[in-house]
């Protein structure tokens, strides 16, 4: 079961394809500092092609013969793509390593050097974005969104990566709360970052529904530009809705845990309204050490730019369902903060079809 995910601005009225070539979603990772080139800990900067992160992880502690949980990561990356990233790899000494005899396939080493920390989950600035749409329909409606998208922003949806295949993770997630062992952490961690997803897609789904997506209402919690900072608001003026236009604060929602909703009056029983409905994943979520934080409901992209080629005729066969036979191949790069999603820029965009089962 999937949370339900309301548009902001109306279902896209293009068509696409999206991945018909595994090089069509390009990914780029960068870290908010540069390994200082001394330390335990060897940074690798490896580009991947079809291959997920922990395979790659795991094919390096092998490499280096240390335990998996030596190996680390900023964060997961898609494997239907090529991506470039960085891992960890805990090797005390003044060992030199040459890592010309590392084969794992798929993966190219770019760069390696040493480092005095460990990198961790989430120590990201952000990735950059390449992709590449074909097969794209009602070009000039997709140009005008994207437009509106890059100035306006998109709701700050977890993607449905994060529920799992037909969202089984969410089913995982019910069965732990309701007793069922899961002893991998890994796997346990994934089921509650679900568990929690899904209560923050229906409060942002409701709020979209009830057009107040983009209003500031007495009771919010708003969360200041380029920091975690929250303050609660107590009376909503145009100073405040003035600085939401300019991008200098965003509105927030629950990522649902132990502890009393941050927000008060009306907001605050729409959130709980909300948290009612969902009693076994709110009530199972604090007994795991989750507690109460916000996250923006708006997702901001930047260094957005869009090319297009030249028009081509759609087969009548085209697997995308559309019906408009002048299409284009549509190229986007934007930037993205860390734990957004790019498919949740490109649900509002476009409506795609993911061909990921027929990449070559």
């Amino acid at each position: 079961m999937l949370p339900k995910q309301a548009y902001l601005y109306g279902k896209p009225k293009s068509c696409g394809l999206l991945r018909s070539k595994i090089t069509d979603f390009k990914v780029f990772e960068q870290l908010p500092f540069q390994p200082c080139g001394e330390g335990e800990h060897l940074f690798i900067h490896i580009r991947k092609t079809g291959t997920n992160t922990v395979f790659v992880a795991r094919q390096l502690a092998k490499y280096f013969a240390v335990k998996e949980f030596l190996v680390s990561y900023a964060g997961l990356k898609d494997r239907f793509a090529v991506t470039e990233q960085w891992f960890g790899v805990h090797v005390p000494g003044k060992q030199v390593y040459d890592l010309s005899d590392l084969d794992i396939e798929g993966v190219e080493v770019l760069s390696y050097t040493r480092h005095n920390k460990k990198l961790r989950t989430g120590a990201l600035t952000g990735n950059r974005f390449e992709l590449t749409l074909r097969q794209v329909t009602e070009v000039e409606a997709l140009e005008k969104r994207w437009q509106e998208i890059a100035q306006h922003g998109v709701p700050n949806y977890f993607g449905e990566q994060r529920f799992g295949i037909d969202g089984g993770n969410m089913d995982k997630a019910r069965a732990l709360f309701s007793g069922t062992k899961v002893k991998d952490k890994k796997k346990r961690g994934i089921y509650l970052s679900a568990a929690r997803s899904f209560i923050f897609n229906s409060i942002v789904n409701e709020r979209i529904e009830h057009q107040r997506f983009n209003q500031i209402i007495d009771g919010d919690v708003c969360m200041l530009a380029g920091t975690q900072s929250v303050f609660s608001v107590e009376c909503a003026d145009e100073t405040l809705t003035t600085r939401y236009i300019d991008k200098d604060i965003d509105i927030t929602a629950p990522m649902w845990g132990a502890g009393d909703l941050m927000t008060s009056g009306e907001v605050q029983i729409f959130e709980q309204q909300i948290a009612d409905a969902n009693q076994d994943l709110c009530q199972g979520l604090p007994r795991f050490g989750l507690k109460q934080e916000r996250r923006r409901i708006r997702l901001c992209i930047s260094e957005a730019k869009i090319e297009f080629e030249e028009n081509s005729v759609v087969n009548e066969q085209d697997p995308s369902g559309c019906t408009n036979t002048d299409t284009n191949t549509v190229k986007l790069s934007f930037f993205l903060p860390a734990g957004c999603y790019a498919t949740t820029v490109l649900r509002e965009l476009i409506d795609y079809q993911d061909m990921t089962e027929r990449v070559v």
